[in-house]
């Protein structure tokens, strides 16, 4: 959502009056566009990105812990190798530091799956420090570390069949992973660990920083523009470098408006994870946006490894891609220099703990897997928001939402979900309804559940102080704010002007939030009714970076630096609770957060913020949504067409295509934009759009096959061409075109007036079926694909078999009513492979009474079977496969036959030798029967 900085007043949302952020308010809630597009355009720059305010938000330089570590020398840590104890959940060594009295704990565990946990905190702080909970999904199961060696200045630990090594050396403190004696990755080895201990302010002397007004280094006392900063326990950063051996690819790290690839920041901004509201992001930069997921994955031909920095306080990643000269015998007169690849890797964070968990792959399935199991995999969404999401800031009264509704049906475009912004409530007031304009809710969301939709309502973590308002009362009673340092109500503006922060951090908030949900305490509210979790960084218009305080303090005692990346994930975690209560703990709740974390995919979706109706945030859009996926938030999506200024209508289309091939799939706007639902643009543009969201309907067995996958095996439904090609550099880098599942290369276009993409098909031993003409093509070169206003390349991958609906209807709910397709594309071996899952599309009986159902159809030998791909799955379906179209089909000597019993049945059939398509049709095959096709 829109906000205002620096000194232009455009903030313009009704009620909104506050000088600290230099807000103006435009009479009964209208944005004045002609005021509010040249304000923006005298304050901003437009080219790469639209971005307000640049003084607002902190440079590296002005991040002083990362200051701190960047200009410290090299710092000596040593392991006393004589405190090591072996348990059976790992091993525990004392650190300490040359001239300190200070002594770490470093505990190093493992898992039988290959994952190495390193830990390091004070052995005896004056107090504990953070640590995070409710990220991780349960406590890992450790195998028990054994000594496989040990000298005098180093031990070497193994575990499990010995596969990996990790050798300790002592002086100064480095830790080698390996494998198969290949050493991976190294922790600390240009000796950069760095902990700030815990100090007790009461014991400094009257000369010290922490009581001086001088304190450049920010120890005590940190100045931002006007806001300071009081640290209670003095300076307490901690680092570490990490060096991944032979690589020379890394990706990860979200969310940055920026390339697919990370960069070498050697001589740039670090990679920031600091969650933020930043209306209109630069593109092409590290700055952190709404989320962060420590999490960097590396890849090379042979293997890939992830970083999972679990730490929720402000963290900075420099990267630099090194070549690193080695020497190897050659004979044994000489030897010769190699040169091989590293990436060196340093984390920073302003506070917590050092908690790291390396994942030792060795494929791109093996690490998603592995993080999946630490936090989880990506909830199975609801069938209904895998389909189109209609938005806009702000539709303005039921009967606008109906004639949107209708406007839909009236031009024959399938949708299921429209969206009320921050407007629909009295006040900013959540949890309400403006008796004027929304009288009847509860009609409302009836007259769409009649035609199978859904309504979605915003419900932001700001609570407006009113002493009139129930709500606001009962929060403030019960101790449900977060506080300021003087333990007052922390206060700070947002929509409703004076606003309290619910402290999501406390599980006795969380659960006073679900309860908010109750069908008997939410008037106005049915169980079609769905949340938007907005401004959940937090944003905080008046406060420093347009966020809270680091000196706020939540439940327990703790600064609101040590769990800021978390703010949004707890909201979001209550948010979901409250729904699943609602429905008694039967339907999958559906909730989209714009602020998330590591594990944040266990709860819903996510969305790219606040865009720009420009060609580059359409085409940076790509690599941001791939960065998500590879980091466990797959359900993500941006909003179509660009949240702010107007698209011209070859851009819209090009969008919709784009998102039409995007996990979470959302037209939205703000208000200060002309209105543009698909029919508003012509004859031409509509038909485009159509087009575009009925092939995504189509496709929707296919999608839902891909959320079961990501949910059982962690598989992201979207992956970068490497994932499934890892052994082809080629594709490392490729970020405008990805893979749906393992079956679909996509390229959506995302360039102005163009009449061809260049498609890279990669894999020489490939087949790629052009979806709309069904023309083959090899692979492993780029092709010159023709495109016109209605066309997007995309290819099915040879041997793959890909389900369809034949129909759409008006929403997923009258998917039913359409038959199923199967597209079989032959590899060069004439063989062919695919899966399809069905439930009931919304309750959790899939997962408590095996109500699903999973069925593999393989082409080999000219025979296409169909058979139980899990023989758990309890689930009848009316599903019927009623046609089969099997491309790169070279002849029909005979006839296709169905065997049924002892019988076999002809069946009815089109062969397009030119083609080489073979269409079956009439078929009336019960989807979850077991049945042969012989060709």
């Amino acid at each position: 959502m829109f906000k205002a900085t620096a000194s232009v007043s455009v903030h313009t949302r009704r009620d909104c009056e506050t000088p600290q952020s230099k807000i103006t308010a435009i009479q009964n809630s209208v944005w004045a566009e002609s005021l509010c597009e040249s304000a923006l355009l005298a304050r901003t720059r437009i080219g790469n990105g639209v971005v307000p305010g640049d003084d607002k938000f902190k440079k590296n330089d002005e991040i002083l812990f990362y200051r701190r570590q960047k200009d410290k020398a090299v710092s000596q840590y040593f392991v006393l190798l004589e405190t090591l104890v072996l348990t059976d959940r790992g091993a525990s060594l004392e650190l300490c530091k040359q001239d300190s009295q200070d002594r770490l704990c470093l505990q190093i565990r493992a898992t039988q799956n290959g994952i190495v946990r390193v830990s390091i905190d004070e052995l005896q702080p004056i107090k504990p420090r953070y640590q995070i909970s409710d990220v991780l999904i349960g406590e890992l199961k450790y195998d028990q570390l054994r000594v496989q060696w040990k000298r005098e200045d180093c031990v070497c630990l193994t575990w499990g069949p010995g596969q990996h090594q990790l050798l300790i050396s002592s002086s100064p403190f480095r830790l080698e992973v390996s494998c198969d004696a290949e050493e991976v990755v190294t922790l600390n080895p240009g000796n950069r660990l760095y902990f700030e201990t815990l100090q007790d302010p009461t014991k400094k002397s009257s000369s010290s920083l922490c009581q001086s007004e001088e304190d450049p280094d920010g120890l005590w006392k940190e100045t931002f523009r006007k806001f300071h900063d009081i640290k209670a326990n003095g300076p307490s950063s901690v680092g570490m470098d990490i060096s991944l051996h032979g690589f020379s690819h890394t990706y990860g790290l979200p969310e940055h408006a920026d390339t697919l690839l990370l960069k070498d920041t050697s001589v740039s901004e670090a990679y920031r994870l600091y969650n933020l509201d930043v209306f209109a992001y630069d593109i092409n930069s590290r700055f952190g946006l709404y989320g962060s997921v420590p999490l960097l994955l590396a890849h090379k031909p042979e293997k890939t490894i992830g970083v999972f920095w679990l730490n929720a306080s402000e963290t900075l990643v420099d990267i630099q891609y090194n070549p690193k000269t080695s020497e190897e015998e050659k004979e044994p007169s000489g030897k010769t220099s190699k040169i091989t690849a590293q990436t060196d890797v340093r984390w920073i964070s302003e506070s917590g703990t050092i908690d790291c968990f390396i994942l030792l792959g060795p494929t791109p399935a093996h690490v998603f897997s592995q993080y999946a199991q630490l936090t989880g995999y990506q909830a199975l969404p609801p069938l209904f928001s895998l389909g189109y999401h209609q938005c806009r800031w702000s539709y303005e009264d039921e009967a606008d939402v109906k004639a949107v509704d209708a406007g839909f049906d009236l031009h024959s475009i399938p949708y299921d979900v429209i969206w009320l912004d921050i407007d629909h409530t009295n006040g900013k007031r959540y949890f309400t309804w403006d008796s004027k304009l929304f009288p009847n809710p509860a009609e409302l969301q009836r007259h769409l559940q009649e035609k199978k939709r859904k309504l979605v309502v915003i419900s932001d973590p700001h609570i407006k102080i009113d002493p009139d308002w129930s709500l606001f009362c009962e929060a403030k009673e019960v101790g449900h704010f977060v506080k300021n340092r003087k333990g007052a109500l922390y206060e700070g503006t947002c929509w409703p002007c004076e606003s309290c922060y619910l402290d999501f951090s406390s599980s006795k908030t969380r659960s006073w939030y679900a309860r908010q949900f109750s069908l008997n305490t939410y008037e106005g509210s049915t169980e079609s009714l769905f949340v938007w979790n907005d401004m959940n960084e937090p944003s905080v218009f008046n406060g420093p970076e347009q966020t809270m305080p680091k000196d706020a303090v939540h439940h327990g005692g703790w600064e609101h630096r040590e769990l800021h990346n978390l703010y949004g994930f707890y909201q979001h975690m209550a948010t979901f609770d409250g729904l699943l209560t609602r429905s008694g703990g039967m339907e999958r709740p559906f909730v989209l957060s714009r602020s998330f974390f590591a594990g944040s995919q266990r709860l819903g979706a996510v969305w790219t913020g606040d865009n720009v109706a420009t060609w580059e945030y359409l085409k940076i859009s790509i690599p941001m949504l791939l960065s998500m996926s590879l980091t466990g938030i797959q359900f993500c999506g941006a909003d179509v067409g660009g949240f702010f200024l107007n698209p011209n209508p070859e851009l819209l289309v090009r969008w919709y295509q784009a998102g039409a091939l995007q996990p979470f799939f959302r037209g939205h706007s703000a208000k200060v934009t002309k209105r543009r639902e698909p029919w508003l643009f012509g004859d031409d543009v509509t038909s485009a759009v159509r087009s575009a969201i009925q092939q995504r309907y189509y496709l929707l067995p296919y999608w839902y096959t891909l959320f079961h996958q990501a949910h059982t095996s962690a598989l992201p439904p979207i992956r970068p061409l490497w994932i499934e090609f890892p052994k082809d550099p080629s594709t490392y880098s490729v970020e405008n075109q990805y893979m749906i599942g393992s079956a679909l290369l996509v390229c959506p276009v995302t360039d102005p007036e163009v009449t061809e993409v260049k498609v890279l098909l990669p894999g020489s031993d490939e087949l790629w079926y052009d979806a709309n003409t069904t023309e083959v093509h090899k692979g492993g070169r780029t092709v010159d694909f023709p495109v016109t206003l209605s066309t997007v390349p995309v290819f099915q991958r040879g041997g793959t078999v890909v389900p369809r609906r034949a129909g759409c209807g008006s929403s997923t709910a009258d998917l039913q009513q359409h038959p199923i397709t199967l597209t079989v594309a032959l590899d060069s071996k004439g063989n062919a492979d695919g899966l399809l899952y069905l439930d009931d599309g919304h309750s959790f009986s899939y997962r408590d009474r095996m109500q699903f159902c999973l069925r593999h159809f393989s082409m080999r030998a000219g025979k296409l079977v169909s058979s139980c791909a899990n023989d758990k799955g309890l689930f009848v379906s009316d599903d019927k496969v009623e046609s089969v179209v099997i491309l790169g089909q070279n002849s029909s000597k005979i006839k296709p036959m169905l065997k049924s019993g002892a019988r076999n049945i002809p069946l009815m059939f089109r062969f397009e030798p030119k083609q080489h398509v073979l269409t079956l049709t009439g078929l009336v095959l019960g989807i979850h029967q077991d049945w042969e096709i012989t060709i």
